[in-house]
């Protein structure tokens, strides 16, 4: 279901999508971490374009509210051992049919974790990705894509934060593919391959504490020395500095901590300012602040829209986020946001519908009828408007910082630039003694 997945993912998170290609025929094994229950499933169906089934744990087929919709994209049910003993048995016909499905061109997504979670990094792999790619190799004569795919969120719970999508290089495993599912050297092997793969694509901090550290340090690094500007070039920094990072305090240099405590202090400050290490270094003149308000005048006119969703929806938003958060205590943090699209799009269903009779109480059915069918699309543009608000926000004190406190930003430049390079002692002596 792309289109779904597609609107229901974009109205949730600003999300972006990048790196290699899901292939768009023949059989695919896309693997990805999983940390966002059952919105990380419609976040690959997304980056892979293309209809996918999908493993999920049998609990989440007879779940209410949401058991209809996991059986209707055509998941297949795998039977864990904490969930009931006796029902792993079953699995083995589960493998039988999605070998099945692979040898007729179709798409499988596993998130080979086993589970959903919310630990900071990739959790240790299970070995069924791999049997299922080695028993479907038999069948086929060959290996096939396995794909891996880095789900990147820096506040998954928040409605409208970003969340990037990085589709990463398929592993090799030629020599491995005729060697069946029973071989379980093969299968270790090739769980240890698809687990280098998807580390290349996600990020693996080693407690949350560090995910500013590491953004910040990213992007000063970037700032100061250049590199990729797309999503994967992104990640991949942020994937090398968190391992940097981790080499250090293997270390018994302490230089890093006295570093740390200088970005995380740049970070902030440049917070306040409503500066980042990349904006930093613009040159900001009066034409360009005014063609930037030349630009910005449609803005105005749309802010009714605005103003019109926020007491239009404040009602059924704070509700859909109360009852989203607490649904989700019984599965755990990571399913918030599943449960808030799922509560949403109830209530806000049920919202319209009573704007819509009010309306055609007061001025009859065909006003009732326009009212229903006008509401999503005011919602949607009174969302876009009020992020470009935001944005403006920001944008215009960053211009006012630049502008008028040079000398302030000419100390910043000055001091980021020192941090910049002791991050590359840093990292150039963790290298050597790696």
């Amino acid at each position: 279901m792309p289109v779904l997945s597609r609107l229901v993912t974009h109205s949730y998170y600003r999300l972006s999508v990048g790196g290699a290609k899901v292939p768009a025929t023949g059989p695919v094994l896309v693997v990805a971490n999983h940390t966002n229950s059952l919105m990380d499933p419609a976040l690959i169906v997304v980056a892979g374009g293309r209809t996918l089934r999908f493993m999920a744990k049998a609990p989440l087929f007879t779940y209410p509210g949401i058991g209809w919709l996991v059986r209707a994209v055509g998941s297949v049910p795998v039977y864990r051992r904490q969930d009931n003993p006796r029902g792993v048995r079953q699995n083995f016909d589960v493998f039988e049919d999605v070998h099945e499905a692979l040898a007729q061109g179709y798409a499988l997504g596993i998130f080979p974790e086993g589970t959903s979670h919310s630990a900071s990094g990739l959790q240790p792999l299970k070995t069924g990705a791999a049997r299922i790619a080695l028993g479907a190799a038999q069948r086929i004569g060959h290996a096939f894509p396995i794909v891996p795919v880095g789900l990147v969120f820096r506040d998954r719970r928040t409605f409208r934060s970003s969340a990037r999508v990085i589709v990463g290089e398929a592993p090799v495993w030629d020599d491995l593919a005729a060697r069946g599912a029973d071989d379980k050297d093969a299968v270790r092997e090739l769980t240890r391959r698809i687990e280098t793969s998807m580390r290349a694509v996600t990020v693996n901090l080693q407690d949350w504490s560090d995910e500013q550290l590491v953004h910040c340090a990213a992007r000063v690094w970037h700032a100061e020395f250049g590199g990729g500007d797309d999503l994967g070039s992104d990640v991949e920094r942020v994937r090398l500095t968190t391992e940097a990072l981790a080499r250090l305090r293997a270390g018994d240099d302490h230089e890093w901590r006295h570093v740390a405590r200088a970005l995380r202090g740049h970070d902030r400050l440049l917070a306040r300012l409503g500066l980042t290490p990349e904006t930093l270094h613009l040159q900001v003149t009066r034409e360009a602040a005014l063609l930037w308000l030349l630009r910005r005048i449609p803005l105005l006119l749309l802010l009714p829209f605005a103003l019109a969703g926020l007491v239009l929806f404040w009602i059924p938003r704070e509700l859909t986020g109360h009852l989203g958060a607490l649904a989700a205590k019984k599965e755990g943090e990571d399913s918030v946001p599943t449960f808030r699209v799922f509560y949403g799009a109830v209530i806000f269903l049920v919202w319209f519908l009573f704007l819509a009779m009010g309306a055609s109480t007061v001025a009859g059915p065909l006003v009732g009828i326009a009212t229903f069918l006008a509401l999503p699309a005011v919602g949607f543009a009174a969302l876009t408007v009020s992020e470009w608000r935001r944005l403006s926000w920001h944008e215009i004190r960053r211009f006012w910082t630049l502008r008028f406190h040079r000398d302030r930003v000419a100390e910043l430049r000055d001091r980021q630039r020192a941090l910049a390079w002791d991050l590359r002692a840093l990292f150039e002596a963790a290298s050597n003694g790696s």
